[in-house]
């Protein structure tokens, strides 16, 4: 059997959350599959280490597709033609983006509408290229996975599919992240924040994270009682954003927010192994990688009560109100006061990270791809 994979975001040093949904699955599913032949479809060189199996044949489509525009040609004209001589079984459109040309089964992988509830946190052109295109793809596909209950539910709701039409298939967590010694630890916080107990964030710095509302409870969480505990950014900007610029320049402890920029997968471990806690308030998640992925660490955890955010972190998180820069900063007072606290969440989590596997994923993802089959 012939099994395409939309791989356009797997790109070496870069990825993020599509990105390692689809490494870590398609590398299982591959390896446990010898029998069947994935195509892995790229939008430009692509790097050695995601061919992990032998069975893995990669192709590189000529249009880099970094814009609403080359994202058009990209898989209106050149994936169809590029699908039309590989003939494949079944087509599996990672990011949710599939083609109105040419027929042929497709499962697509939906991992949030945040473009549907909230497109004003991105460009225009951007929020109106998903708005146009990932309904009818969605509904020119044999069968859908979502990230979440959460998810599915809100596909349901929003584009009005059955629920038999949908599978879940959850993101899952990487070995590399696993608790750290006392002493490792140390050594951490002293190049990260010179030895001071941090809060840490992790993703990209987009508005949908509610960077704005973190900076501002941040400074209510200092300014309520002496601390020395600092914040860390660690992400890469995506998009502008006037607001978390003008709560950044008027904080009283911008100087102990430490922005790291885009890192590298192993800092990325350290960095959130070493946390006193994370402070993951988004206003909008389709799963919430980083929640399994601070469990996993043990390390306690500040997140959201609304979208799929509870539903990932069970009972092993402070739920917060992400509009109220008040019950963040409250959340944070929680955690750093509280030793107790720390502990029973610590220990919830890493009996919660054993729901979220990336084997788990590619069973879920196969039984997905074999649904669609018939």
């Amino acid at each position: 059997m012939n099994i395409s994979v939309n791989t356009r975001l797997l790109m070496p040093g870069r990825l993020e959350g599509i990105g390692w949904f689809t490494f870590e699955i398609f590398r299982r599913l591959a390896a446990r599959h010898p029998e069947h032949s994935f195509h892995y479809l790229f939008d430009r060189p692509f790097a050695d280490e995601f061919l992990t199996s032998d069975n893995i044949v990669p192709h590189v489509l000529p249009v880099q597709a970094r814009h609403p525009v080359l994202w058009h040609i990209w898989h209106e004209w050149l994936l169809p033609r590029h699908l039309n001589k590989i003939k494949p079984d079944i087509f599996i459109a990672t990011d949710g983006l599939f083609t109105r040309r040419g027929a042929g089964k497709a499962v697509s992988v939906i991992h949030d509408l945040n473009f549907e509830h909230h497109p004003e946190v991105l460009p225009p052109l951007v929020a109106r290229y998903y708005r146009r295109n990932i309904p009818d793809y969605a509904r020119r596909s044999t069968r859908l996975a979502a990230v979440s209950a959460f998810t599915k539910e809100d596909v349901k709701q929003t584009y009005g599919f059955a629920d038999e039409q949908i599978d879940v298939v959850y993101n899952g967590v990487r070995s590399e992240f696993r608790p750290m010694d006392e002493v490792k630890q140390t050594e951490v916080r002293q190049r990260v924040s010179g030895g001071a107990p941090y809060f840490v964030y992790v993703g990209s710095i987009h508005p949908r994270k509610n960077i704005a509302r973190l900076l501002k409870a941040y400074d209510r969480f200092r300014e309520a009682a002496p601390s020395n505990i600092k914040l860390v950014l660690a992400g890469a900007r995506m998009w502008n954003d006037p607001d978390i610029e003008a709560a950044y320049k008027t904080m009283k402890f911008r100087d102990d927010v430490i922005l790291t920029g885009r890192i590298s997968s192993a800092e990325l471990c350290d960095i959130l192994a070493a946390a006193l806690a994370l402070t993951y308030v988004s206003l909008f998640e389709g799963f919430g990688i980083p929640i399994v992925e601070a469990f996993a660490s043990d390390v306690p955890v500040l997140t959201s009560d609304c979208t799929s955010m509870p539903e990932v972190a069970g009972d092993a998180a402070v739920l917060v109100n992400p509009e109220s820069v008040d019950a963040i900063a409250q959340g944070m007072r929680q955690l750093a006061a509280s030793a107790d606290v720390r502990a029973r969440l610590i220990a919830a989590g890493r009996a919660r990270a054993q729901h979220f596997s990336w084997e788990h994923s590619a069973d879920s993802m196969w039984r997905c791809i074999e649904r669609a089959l018939g």
